[in-house]
Parts: structure tokens; sequence; C-alpha cells
């Protein structure tokens, strides 16, 4: 009976254990860095960067990035396989703020069928990239989706293609490119061995201040007061719509911009406003 009781403990233990791995990625995921001109690229793969919500699925339900738990319908998840996942949910291109409306929701709604998961790793799939994500494509060729994808890879030949493909994605309105050593074994946390490439850099920052407007804008917002977590303080007074500038992301609020490079100072050259950052905490 006693040792009846131990194996009793010893299986909850194991069970919790094995709970936490299967959600570890989703806390801590692999992740890209910028991708900067000595990188030698040739051989690599690259893919569309899809601006969606990051999704994470366990097996069993999906999770954004930092582990919070989301709520698709059964028929979006119907096909997905019992080992992990690591994808983008997304609308198409510039729907990210309709991607986040439905993906924050609490409850479980068919707006979500406008979306698909689009795959980007096998997290939990041995060796190198190539081999974890011809497991996702070999699983959804028995089992295919009208919500999931396998994102397409193409193989860089030089920079000069490089740059020809993003020039194509942007003139899209695409976002940018990934590009992945195929090589690359899953670690958690920032690497080399995955990078995004974007004509300009983007960043987040918080609104301290609105500044008014003047000539056209004269009663509307001219300019967001904004700070980055490292206390640097500037102001971004392009890139808002007209809607934009008569209802401005509120004091507290988070916001991406781009820029391009910044000055000795750390302040970003040309920050121009690109969208509220409504999935923050997800």
């Amino acid at each position: 009976m006693r040792n009846l009781k131990r194996v009793k403990i010893l299986c909850l233990l194991l069970s919790g254990l094995f709970l936490s791995l299967g959600q570890s990625h989703a806390a801590a995921p692999m992740l890209p860095k910028v991708y900067a001109e000595p990188v030698e690229i040739s051989g690599w793969l690259m893919s569309e960067k899809l601006d969606g919500v990051r999704g994470y699925w366990d097996g069993e339900k999906l999770f954004s990035k930092n582990g919070h738990l989301l709520n698709p319908p059964a028929l979006f998840t119907r096909d997905l396989p019992t080992f992990p996942l690591e994808g983008e949910l997304w609308g198409g291109r510039n729907t990210f703020e309709q991607t986040i409306s439905i993906v924050k929701r609490k409850q479980t709604h068919d707006g979500w069928l406008a979306l698909k998961f689009a795959i980007f790793d096998v997290p939990d799939a041995p060796g190198e990239f190539t081999r974890r994500i011809k497991v996702a494509q070999d699983w959804f060729v028995e089992h295919p989706s009208a919500y999931v994808f396998v994102i397409p890879q193409i193989v860089v030949k030089d920079k000069r293609h490089l740059q020809r493909e993003l020039q194509h994605i942007e003139d899209l309105g695409g976002e940018g490119l990934i590009v992945r050593n195929p090589n690359a074994v899953y670690s958690a946390g920032r690497s080399m061995e995955i990078l995004k490439v974007k004509s300009y850099q983007d960043a987040e920052a918080t609104v301290i201040a609105h500044l008014p407007g003047k000539g056209r804008n004269t009663g509307w917002l001219g300019a967001l007061l904004v700070e980055l977590n490292d206390g640097t303080q500037f102001r971004v007074g392009t890139g808002f719509s007209d809607k934009e500038r008569k209802n401005p992301p509120a004091v507290g609020e988070v916001i991406t911009f781009k820029y391009y490079g910044k000055y000795l100072s750390g302040i970003p050259k040309f920050p121009s406003f690109l969208r509220l950052r409504s999935d923050h905490g997800l």
C-alpha cells in the first residue's frame, strides 16, 4: 500500500514535469535577431515574415507566445497533430488589427475561421530545421486543413537574391522576410540562426504625452512623446491617419514604430508610427 502511494505521487510529479516541459516553448520560443550585412546567408532558407500573432500548439491546446491560452473553435484545430507546432496566426497582409481582435476574445467564436495557422517550426522534433519542418509538411499532406499551412521556404542564392525577394514582398504590402539556417537545431531565446530582414527597423515605446498639432492638424494630435524601456524619450509625428490623429493612442499604451538606425544619443532616426501594439501581453 505504501509503495502504491509512492507510485501515485511519482506519477503526479512526472505529469507536472511533462506539462511544464510541453509548455516551455510557449514561454521561451526561438526568436529571430535582425539581419546585418556581415552575416553570410547564401544557402539559408527565406520566407515572408507574416505580421500576425505568434501561436504555440502543444498537441492539445493553442497558446500565445507568452503562454496565454487561446480559444479557437474545434473546427480550427481539428486537424492539428498531437505534437507541438509553432506558427503565426494570420489573416493576410495588412490585417494585423483584425487578427488581434479575433485572437484576444476570451470566448470561442467563428471569427477564427477567417485566420490561418501558418507553421514555421516543430520545436520538439529532433535535428536541424529542414528535418523538423518536414515533420509538419508530412503531417498536413496526410491531414489537410483549410485553416493551416506550412510556410514555404526558398533557398537564398546570394544577397542580391535576398534583396529582390524583400522588395517583392514589400511591394505586395508584406512586412519583410525571415531567413533561417537550414542546419540549425531548435534553441529557445534570440538566435543568430534565424534573422528578420526589413528595409527598416521597428521597436516598441510607451506613450507618455500627446503634443498638439499645428496647421492642418490644429485640434488633432501633432505628435506622440514616447519613451523606450531604457528611458530614452523622443517624438513620433508621422505615420498617423486622420482617424488616428483624432483618436490617438492613450498615455500609457504601447506603440510600434519604424525607424532607420539611431543617433549617438540613442534616439531613433526618422521614427514613424506603425500601429498600436494591441497584442501587448499576449
